[in-house]
């Protein structure tokens, strides 16, 4: 394999670390040209400095000057602001782009990564979620691949590879089921951020977990795989699969399923999507089937996780109705983290705001951005209300 030079946009986050984490087990294949964050400057800085990368940007414009001291001395030029970041990642010296910034904000510097032909490395799941049509079609365009590093779409993807061109019938999407699955409603109902960010399976940061938490996560997960693989929503399929062992299957006409199966470790994704078609060594814990003990499966209720019911419903209205879904919950899963609404107030804001914003069945670039404004303008307003209540 020639080396590959990598842009990571959220280097500072859980994928952003775990692919840092890959890339540290083989130097020799992997050069860092570009790394992002928010604010985290000196975290960034000091990514910048071990694996000596060209450049860095500090979204936070504020933060530049602390960014560009902690750097003086070494060889990686500092930048800021998202400008900065859309600007860097078309650079010659990139060949794959680690998408991992977290939310909407991700959308605008793949979608320049895309137009300059990039190997995407899609980690961000909104960006699928809020512009899926958009994105794929530009993918096609201009030749630039969106390999998926989910560990769900990472599997699907496998899976499919094996398939050899015969008819899908089923895709199953494996969801844990969270913190809460064994609650009833009424407990679910007391929940707070602490409970929620106790994730039985995975280490993620906190607005995926929370997401996890409501299930919103998986039904965005529906919408991003019938982008990726171009799957009607009928054939996408929820299983609750709490030890997440199996982390999505493939089902043929036949009634046969494959299946990909590791444990919960997100570097294994990661380095699939950075080295494919290869596969990397890896320091990470093996399966071990004598000790795996049994396995489990069940249906999602709808009832009690009201958010992967909108997911799906986003999907099947289509146009920008998932873009208002995804802003909405950004918007709510920020005020639970900050102790504002109550669990399932995250999910009765974004039902509202899927219901009131404008449809636009067709939308443009620049319409994907306004209905995020909207949606999200709308969303804090019912959050300000349900504190005036409570």
């Amino acid at each position: 394999m020639e080396k590959r030079r990598i842009a990571i946009l959220g280097s500072t986050g859980s994928i952003g670390r775990q692919t840092l984490d890959v890339i540290r087990e083989h130097r020799d294949l992997f050069e860092v040209e570009l790394l992002t964050c928010n604010s985290s400057f000196m975290t960034l800085a000091a990514q910048a400095r071990e694996f000596d990368a060209n450049n860095a940007v500090i979204c936070d414009e504020t933060k530049y000057k602390a960014l560009a001291d902690a750097l003086e001395g070494s060889d990686t030029k500092a930048f800021s602001g998202m400008k900065s970041v859309c600007d860097l990642v078309t650079s010659d010296s990139i060949d794959i782009v680690v998408a991992s910034m977290v939310g909407f904000s991700g959308l605008a510097p793949t979608i320049s990564a895309i137009k300059a032909g990039k190997v995407i490395a899609l980690a961000n799941k909104e960006t699928l979620v809020a512009a899926g049509s958009i994105v794929m079609g530009l993918s096609k365009k201009y030749n630039a691949p969106i390999l998926p590093v989910d560990s769900e779409h990472s599997a699907i993807f496998q899976c499919l590879l094996a398939a050899q061109g015969n008819k899908v019938r089923k895709i199953h999407l494996t969801a844990s089921g969270g913190p809460f699955r064994t609650w009833d409603k009424e407990k679910i109902t007391t929940a707070t951020k602490d409970m929620a960010l106790k994730h039985p399976n995975w280490s993620m940061g906190a607005k995926i977990t929370i997401d996890s938490a409501t299930m919103m996560n998986k039904g965005f997960e529906v919408i991003e795989a019938k982008w990726l693989f171009d799957t009607p929503v009928e054939k996408i399929n929820v299983v609750v699969h709490p030890e997440s062992i199996i982390h999505s299957m493939v089902e043929f006409e036949d009634g046969a399923v494959i299946a990909q199966m590791a444990e919960p470790d997100m570097r294994e994704p990661i380095q699939f999507a950075i080295g494919f078609p290869e596969r990397l060594p890896l320091g990470n814990k093996k399966l071990d089937f004598s000790k795996l003990g049994s396995i489990s499966f069940s249906e999602p209720d709808l009832d009690r996780f009201p958010a992967l019911g909108l997911a799906f419903k986003a999907i099947e209205r289509g146009g920008n109705i998932p873009c208002a879904l995804n802003a909405a919950n950004e918007s709510a899963v920020a005020a639970f983290l900050r102790d504002e609404i109550p669990f399932y107030g995250i999910s009765d804001i974004a039902a509202e705001c899927m219901e009131k914003i404008p449809y636009i069945a067709n939308p443009e670039l620049e319409d994907i951005f306004e209905t995020n404004s909207q949606a999200r303008s709308m969303a804090d307003w019912l959050i300000l209300s349900m504190k005036n209540k409570s």
